[in-house]
């Protein structure tokens, strides 16, 4: 594979016209257009499986407003993350830098690199962007940097003036905590419930007793909904980063949503007037599985007690359609926002992008969440949604098969706005797909690689190769190398079942991705990672 397809520099990328003109206007307002530059509006939800949506075929979810926007975008059906897990996930998309190279391989680290990046809302405001972030952030370092405007779900991002504090002000701090509390056992850190013990909720599910206006989605939906109206009289282009805390655990949804779900029964579906579907590979072998999915299975979580739902399966219905239901709810948000650019005039001159920073297992391989320190193989956490609406797009409503990733969308920006790109330190890693998008022109892009502490995932066209690494001095309790490795062929295994890891007959193909695993760390060093090491050692 030739280098240049796996790392580019954003400062050379090919210049793309952007067709954005309002029909009708006149010669002095097609002038001031000219010099505007279109808008950008990334919204982003948290653990959004891919299948979870009505346009994909599902037999119950129903996401009217997201199938409305694939038909009007392009589809990337093979977008990948760089590691299953939020932060490494997030910060590659306002780096354009892998994981490994970051030092983010999980939720905790911190490295010198994440404060020597130039992050992508830097380089929209280095550009004369206004830039807008609300809802959960999960960044840090220089990766945070670039935000004129920013408001968070967590208390630690903005203090004082977080979510968690603004609905305490509203009068709906004692509902918000039970929310929280059916994951973390009390409330969020900032709240007035941080110090009681709360029941938490089978699976990390319960229904929410909080007003429609009032949960974390609605405060995200707000916010960028008057950012809109503001903007939209203003000269000055935008982008944001609108990101949703759901369908991410805990589990709470509002019961105007979950009545939409008969959890009653397994049955065929909801599209087909009956119960929800039972997961193809709820029960699964459990010996399958890597160990840590194991030990979950076993109870060895008190949150995810996935041994208490076996025993009982309406625990199971009832947390599958509270997952259905904050799709579904996160999907209402959506609409409101695409209203707001129509009604303001100006959806035809804003790129929007849906996605999300990895998946939720959903009750496949009888699992939950996404068990991210554990495993990092299976498409339901690695293969993320992506919908993107370039306005005067020929290929709107076509779906493409190439593959890409959340990397990716920092050059892609770049490339299709031709944004000024100040020196960086560390070079572009992700690849602008800016032609597929606008031409359908191949990425020619052989292989892409996704990695944890724990395991690396080569992914081809037709293989997936999980391969079982060295968590090293860093990570210890997650070596899984004596389970082995797995491999899946995608045409005959689309549930990821069948562990073709000892089968002779392909040999050569799994020779072949161990191969490319290597020329993917030869070509992007683990500087950040090595820094996590070294740091152990002492």
């Amino acid at each position: 594979m030739n280098a240049s397809n796996l790392v580019i520099s954003a400062v050379a990328a090919c210049s793309i016209l952007t067709p954005f003109s309002a029909n009708g206007a006149n010669l002095s307002e097609k002038k001031k257009e000219q010099k505007k530059k279109p808008n950008v509006i990334i919204l982003f939800s948290d653990q959004h499986n891919k299948d979870v949506m009505g346009f994909e075929g599902h037999p119950d979810v129903l996401t009217p407003n997201l199938d409305k926007l694939a038909k009007q975008s392009v589809v990337f059906d093979r977008a990948y993350c760089t590691t299953g897990i939020c932060a490494p996930s997030r910060s590659s998309l306002l780096t354009g830098l892998y994981s490994r190279t970051m030092g983010l391989l999980s939720n905790g680290e911190k490295t010198s690199v994440i404060n020597k990046v130039v992050s992508l809302a830097s380089v929209f405001q280095q550009n004369n962007y206004k830039t807008f972030a609300f809802g959960k952030r999960h960044t840090t370092g220089a990766i945070d940097a670039g935000w004129d405007v920013q408001q968070s779900h967590l208390c630690d991002e903005t203090p004082g003036n977080s979510y968690t504090e603004w609905v305490e002000k509203k009068g709906y701090g004692k509902e918000f905590a039970a929310d929280w509390a059916a994951e973390f056992g009390k409330g969020s850190s900032c709240s007035s419930f941080s110090g009681g013990k709360i029941p938490t909720g089978d699976l990390g599910t319960r229904v929410s007793l909080l007003p429609e206006n009032m949960t974390m989605e609605a405060f995200t939906t707000l916010r960028t909904i008057q950012m809109i109206r503001e903007q939209a009289k203003s000269d000055q282009s935008f982008f944001c980063w609108a990101t949703f805390y759901r369908p991410h655990q805990p589990y709470t949804p509002l019961k105007k949503y979950m009545d939409l779900y008969d959890v009653s029964a397994w049955g065929e579906g909801r599209k087909n007037g009956s119960s929800i579907r039972k997961p193809a590979s709820l029960y699964e072998p459990k010996e399958n599985i890597p160990p840590m999915m194991q030990s979950i299975r076993d109870g060895g979580n008190k949150v995810w007690n996935v041994n208490k739902a076996y025993a009982d399966e309406q625990i199971w219905r009832n947390h599958i359609g509270a997952y259905y239901a904050l799709v579904t709810e996160i999907d209402h948000c959506v609409g409101e926002i695409l209203k707001a650019l129509d009604e303001a005039g100006i959806a035809d001159e804003t790129i929007v992008i849906y996605t999300s920073d990895h998946g939720d297992f959903v009750g496949n391989h009888g699992m939950v969440e996404k068990a991210a320190l554990g495993q990092n193989v299976y498409e339901d956490i690695l293969n993320i949604p992506l919908i993107v609406r370039y306005p005067g797009n020929k290929q709107k409503g076509k779906r493409n098969a190439e593959l890409v990733s959340l990397v990716d969308i920092y050059p892609t920006l770049v490339n299709l706005l031709e944004l000024k790109m100040p020196e960086l330190k560390y070079p572009i890693q992700g690849q602008s797909f800016a032609e597929t998008l606008t031409k359908g022109k191949p990425m020619k892009r052989e292989y892409f690689v996704s990695e944890s502490w724990s395991q690396a995932t080569v992914i081809t066209k037709d293989y997936k190769l999980g391969i079982m690494i060295d968590p090293t001095v860093a990570q210890p309790k997650f070596d899984f190398r004596s389970f082995g490795d797995q491999f899946f062929v995608r045409k005959s295994d689309s549930l990821e079942i069948k562990n073709q890891i000892n089968n002779d007959g392909y040999k050569a193909e799994i020779e072949k991705l161990r191969n490319y695993y290597q020329d993917f760390t030869s070509k992007v060093p683990d500087i950040g990672k090595q820094e996590v090491v070294k740091k152990s050692l002492r």
